[in-house]
């Protein structure tokens, strides 16, 4: 069943976050069998204190365990420092069974 991962992240330095961690970022969610569905800055939140101006990232993957292996990983676990001091993020996967 797919799942997805959904991203929203605060950026504090957005050049130093698209050049650095986003680019490898990118290469591992491919390498590791996931596809991007949005990549997207300027979140509107219509609800929550989460969210306002928000960059949102939702990648998908063939199933859970799959997405768990990608953020599990040694790669994408040093790819995660570049992060550190330049973005504050919240992370969650899902699966999606079929709608009936």
């Amino acid at each position: 069943m797919p799942a997805y991962m959904i991203v929203t992240a605060q950026l504090k330095d957005r050049q130093a976050f698209v050049e650095g961690y986003a680019k490898v970022a990118a290469a591992l969610i491919t390498q590791f069998g996931g596809r991007y569905v949005v990549r997207a800055p300027g979140a509107v939140s219509l609800e929550g204190p989460w969210g306002e101006g928000s960059s949102v990232v939702i990648s998908e993957w063939p199933d859970r365990a799959t997405a768990q292996a990608f953020w599990n990983s040694p790669e994408y676990q040093a790819a995660k420092t570049m992060r550190e001091g330049i973005a504050e993020c919240q992370v969650l996967l899902i699966e999606a069974p079929g709608l009936t």
